[in-house]
């Protein structure tokens, strides 16, 4: 219980512990996933002093072969370890992660190559290729996590290993598995692709040093996800990680060669910036339907996941390093989207609700919660702006 106090006879919880694992990996899947759970539960009071036998025990399942297992003792691993991405820094912690890497790192890691493996040998199988992806999908989740806190030596000296196959992995096309246009939910690939971007913005952001040499392919490879995916609602969770990641890149100055050209800056406004800005219909639905909740989200920020708030902070990180070619080339597109909304009035009203957007981003230098933004670029006359284009519109 939350007081400390073992409401269960010890010999009671000790069967529990015993029973658990191998039940739950019997069970169904939607049954597996409740007692993942209850693992999960039962970690955080007794894992690992109270129960060292648990990682071991999953770990022995990887060898079944047997992907329905597999999958199960993944989905425990993800549920338990998840904890470790908000935790706070502790004594504690820090052991319970050490015990984790040195019992789980490199059966994971064996595990991933594996799997891989198994992509090819069951390429035209597409039954036996969702479940295979749908493991490595779990695999990323497991690794963000293990690598959440710190950078673990054992993934530092096997990062030869996990980076390139995570490339290829966000790049690989299955062409049995790719979702259709009118499917409202992401597929397995959205899925594994928006958990690399997560990943990479990860390493991106915390490990600078040690990620530097596999940045310049992530970027290029995140680059041509983002062209290659649609505007439907299904890849949102996937654009927003992958315009995390390439902000997560601009912040560092060790990357500041890829964005230097003014031509990539002009194409990541055009083709990356202003069409995850722009106001779809999904976002029109829950204006006409619910216009208190849109508003809300947007005012407290609630919005965080969502593509247009990712391509904002995209713009406020590149205007904060790239300050005078960013105005002068993004300030050009502004320019355009207004005076194509002079020209066609209501008919081009999405391209100047874009457009004050990317404004407010651009000069954006600060804000808090409570205050709204504290801080604007000197280079950007907001009072004009607002009295020119926004006032006459209230």
């Amino acid at each position: 219980d939350e007081d400390g106090v073992n409401r269960i006879h010890a010999s009671d919880r000790n069967t529990i512990k015993t029973l658990i694992v191998s039940l739950m990996l019997k069970s169904p899947e939607a049954i597996q996933r409740q007692f993942s759970d209850a693992v999960s539960i039962i970690g955080k009071c007794d894992f690992p002093e109270n129960w060292p036998s648990l990682i071991p025990e999953m770990v022995e399942k990887f060898n079944t072969g047997d992907f329905h297992v597999i999958n199960g003792v993944l989905r425990t691993a993800h549920s338990l370890f998840k904890r470790y991405r908000y935790e706070f820094k502790s004594q504690k912690l820090w052991e319970e992660i050490k015990h984790v890497l040195e019992n789980f790192a490199k059966p994971l890691t064996d595990l991933f190559v594996a799997t891989i493996d198994l992509t090819t040998k069951h390429a035209d199988n597409p039954q036996a290729l969702r479940v295979i992806y749908g493991s490595l999908v779990l695999i990323c989740k497991v690794f963000y996590s293990l690598n959440y806190q710190d950078l673990p030596e054992f993934f530092e000296d096997n990062m030869p290993i996990w980076m390139p196959n995570l490339l290829n992995l966000l790049q690989v096309k299955v062409p049995c598995l790719e979702t259709n246009d009118d499917d409202e939910t992401p597929g397995v690939m959205e899925q594994l692709r928006t958990e690399i971007c997560e990943c990479a913005a990860l390493y991106a952001l915390k490990y600078e040093e040690e990620f530097a040499p596999h940045a310049p392919a992530f970027v290029t490879c995140v680059w041509t996800v983002l062209l290659a995916t649609g505007p439907q609602a299904k890849y949102d969770a996937l654009v927003s990680n992958a315009l995390t990641f390439l902000a997560k890149i601009a912040e560092k100055n060790n990357y500041k060669s890829l964005f230097e050209d003014p031509a990539t800056l002009s194409s990541i406004c055009e083709k990356v910036v202003i069409p995850n800005m722009e106001f779809r219909e999904s976002d029109m639905e829950l204006f006409e339907d619910n216009p208190e909740e849109y508003v809300r989200r947007d005012i407290e920020g609630s919005d965080v996941d969502t593509r247009r708030r990712a391509a904002c902070d995209l713009v406020r990180t590149l205007a904060q390093h790239y300050e005078d070619k960013m105005m002068n080339i993004f300030g050009q597109y502004v320019q355009l989207m207004l005076a194509k909304y002079g020209e066609m009035g209501a008919a081009a009203w999405r391209g100047k609700d874009a457009a004050m957007y990317l404004v407010t981003s651009l000069a954006s230098r600060g804000s808090t919660q409570a205050a709204g933004v504290t801080r604007a670029s000197p280079l950007v006359d907001l009072a004009q702006f607002a009295q020119t284009h926004v006032l006459p519109e209230l």
